[in-house]
């Protein structure tokens, strides 16, 4: 086994048999690291799963190694006294031997791509919701009081370029620079949406999860981008915990203790399942609940929220069984009416 602590430029390597006598410790540059590799005969290679991780994976195999990655807060333990390279690769190495480690999937080329789309036009997005409540503040300041929303650009337009307006010519030059940005924000987010739809379409993963309600093109392009095979999972409740819709627990002497929502797994994923729960919610999403089923009774008894937080759990449960059953969304609420 050779553990792998990498950088931009310095490469550390640590080298043990499965038994754990060590073979050698090396310190390499980038091109020398990527020769001795290929030099070497197949081994299991152990890296942390950083920034460059994926790509290594991708060239390491390629010479016939066998990688996998492993979460740094999973290394952090083994580490001994002082941290430097050395020590973080040997932490690998021992980790790595532990045979109830997790380990974390390799993205492929295009599932850098496709999150890579995903998290430009999210970065868009959230610019824009900036520039908005900047141009909101700036004109409550001269007294024009705008609701929240990106709806409200145009209201905002036709109170800067009023002929009679009270703003003094510098605050309206200035406004008018920053519509322009948001316009171009806008298109730019118009034509990210435009190819995640299309890419969408394109994969069968993708199109069986939008057969489920609550699952848009959106939710389902993430979830091809983001999630790892679903065979890595024991049940759906291991997919759901990885995405973080399970509550935070502290028990002890046999007591369970659970808290709040741990939000430690995957964000993208999680974020948009919830506002997917959210939709069958409201007031158009409601007349579609089936009366006496399990929504349907936990709706009248819980929050509103709680209830969304707890659909996006069911909704992850049968993802998982949707696409390593390699079904099409069957509702289960419809036969558990009671």
């Amino acid at each position: 086994m050779i553990g792998v602590d990498l950088a931009k430029n310095v490469i550390q390597l640590h080298a043990a048999r499965m038994t754990g006598e060590v073979e050698y410790r090396k310190q390499l540059s980038r091109e020398k690291f990527r020769r001795f590799m290929a030099e070497q005969p197949p081994a299991l290679v152990v890296m942390e799963a950083c920034g460059s991780a994926n790509y290594w994976a991708r060239e390491l195999s390629r010479v016939g190694h066998t990688v996998k990655l492993i979460a740094p807060h999973y290394v952090r333990p083994f580490v001994k006294r002082q941290k430097n390279d050395a020590a973080d690769a040997e932490a690998i190495v021992i980790a790595a031997q532990r045979p109830e480690m997790r380990f974390v999937a390799a993205k492929s080329e295009d599932q850098q791509g496709r999150a890579m789309l995903f998290r430009t036009r999210t970065r868009l997005v959230h610019q824009r919701t900036e520039l908005i409540n900047m141009l909101r503040a700036f004109l409550y300041e001269f007294g024009h009081a705008v609701p929240q929303g990106v709806q409200q650009c145009q209201r905002i337009e036709a109170i800067v370029e009023e002929v009679n307006s009270d703003l003094p010519e510098i605050v309206r030059s200035e406004c008018l620079e920053i519509l322009d940005q948001i316009t171009g924000m806008t298109a730019r987010i118009k034509r990210s949406d435009e190819r995640i739809r299309a890419l969408a379409a394109q994969t069968d993963t993708a199109r069986r999860l939008q057969t489920m309600p609550g699952v848009g093109p959106m939710t389902a392009f993430a979830v091809d981008a983001f999630a790892p095979p679903m065979e890595s999972f024991k049940s759906g409740r291991d997919f759901a915990a990885w995405l973080g819709l399970v509550p935070r627990q502290h028990s002890s002497g046999g007591k369970a203790r659970h808290g709040r929502i741990s939000k430690a797994g995957q964000a993208d994923i999680r974020r948009l399942l919830i506002i997917g729960a959210m939709s069958r919610l409201n007031w158009m999403g409601r007349k579609s609940i089936i009366a006496g089923s399990w929504l349907a009774n936990l709706s009248a008894r819980k929050p509103r929220m709680l209830v969304a937080i707890a659909l996006a759990n069911k909704m992850a449960r049968a993802i998982w069984a949707m696409l390593t059953r390699q079904e099409n969304f069957r509702d289960s609420m419809a036969a558990t009416v009671a």
